[in-house]
């Protein structure tokens, strides 16, 4: 097949490519490497700042996507799979609808649905939105909803998502929100991720417990990532000697790996049922996720044995709790690591999933 994936959303597309190449097919990856993180790309269409750098773009954009024809399918990261605004997205994805074959929307992260589900219907006990049926009040919940909600944005997340012909969730939140309202179109595959060459050390238990976050500043009260960081800090000062912290601010993802690695445990996505793709890079490599290890996470992979996530709830209480047994009790961490690595490599390896995206594509083609 010829493929293209348009966007990008934590290494998601770059590493499907990866393994739909494995498996035979033609891949093209278009998209700015998501911003700072500057993940890999085919053709990149990064934007510079400010109305030029909107202008420049618009122009590429216009010049590649002759390019963008013929294709078997085109899958989009997001119905705002180019930087630019909504209303100049409707031509694009109408011209990409009629060039080519068929059309997949990936339910990968922010959009439309996301906002409103958790907003009006709210399924989930919690989610970036709600805290059971109590709205967040926080400025990136606000700001996301006033983004989404009756505006163009909404309007063309509503017409894709209507109009294409399949929608994949890749974590069971997005599927949640997604399934009730096109329950024939919408199919759950987990994020793809490579597995690593790790040689698991024994952990010696007298050495410190090292702690890893990653802070996005302009997303950290969204994420949850404030209230991990003051956690970790808290048990770092009660434990100074059994506690280390190292924290990742803003940094491509080539140099956020290099400090991530050697950690023992990372804290990521406060308000997640599951771990997405960068805990999932750092279970690869046997690093212990503390985050969204929810039931549901288990039940929508059929995985009874292997739980290797240390979940906690959506408040400083249980980040602290958790934390302080992981750090009172190191003895726990070799085994939490290995099924880590069983984990990835039994849900999440990038062949297993790409099959997972054949059969799809070949289903609807």
């Amino acid at each position: 097949m010829k493929i293209l994936l348009l966007g990008e959303y934590s290494n998601v597309h770059w590493t499907l490519a990866e393994g739909l190449r494995k498996l035979g097919h033609k891949v093209t990856v278009v998209s700015n490497g998501d911003f700072w993180k500057n993940y890999p790309r085919d053709i990149d269409v990064s934007r510079e700042e400010g109305k030029l750098g909107g202008i420049k773009l618009l122009l590429r954009i216009a010049r590649l996507l002759p390019k963008l024809r013929g294709y078997d399918v085109v899958q989009l990261i997001n119905p705002l799979f180019f930087e630019v605004k909504a209303e100049r997205i409707f031509p694009i994805y109408r011209y990409l609808r009629k060039h080519n074959k068929r059309i997949v929307l990936g339910a990968f992260g922010m959009d439309y649905y996301w906002v409103h589900t958790n907003c009006t219907t709210m399924p989930l006990r919690y989610s970036d939105f709600n805290m059971g049926k109590e709205l967040r009040t926080n400025i990136d919940a606000v700001k996301e909803k006033e983004d989404w909600i009756n505006t163009k944005k909404g309007q063309l997340n509503k017409l894709i998502a209507n109009d294409c012909d399949g929608i994949v969730a890749g974590l069971y939140e997005y599927m949640v929100c997604y399934e009730p309202i096109f329950p024939n179109k919408t199919v759950f595959i987990p994020f793809p991720i490579v597995p690593k060459a790790v040689s698991l050390q024994k952990k010696n238990i007298n050495e410190p417990v090292k702690l890893f976050i990653g802070i996005s500043k302009s997303r950290s009260e969204y994420k949850g990532t404030d209230i991990m960081l003051r956690a970790a800090e808290a048990v770092k000062a009660e434990y100074p000697d059994k506690v280390e912290l190292s924290i990742a601010n803003g940094i491509p993802f080539a140099e956020y790996v290099k400090l991530m690695n050697g950690a023992d445990a990372i804290l990521d996505q406060l308000y997640s049922y599951t771990p997405s793709m960068n805990p999932l890079e750092a279970m690869a490599r046997g690093i212990i996720c503390v985050g969204g290890g929810e039931p549901e996470n288990y039940e929508i992979l059929n995985e009874t044995s292997l739980h290797p996530i240390i979940n906690v709830l959506p408040n400083y209480e249980s980040c602290v709790s958790q934390l302080r047994q992981l750090v009172l009790h190191p003895q726990q961490i070799d085994e939490l690591k290995a099924q880590s690595i069983a984990y990835i490599a039994k849900h999440h390896d990038y062949i297993k999933v790409a099959k997972q995206y054949e059969k799809l594509y070949k289903s609807i083609l």
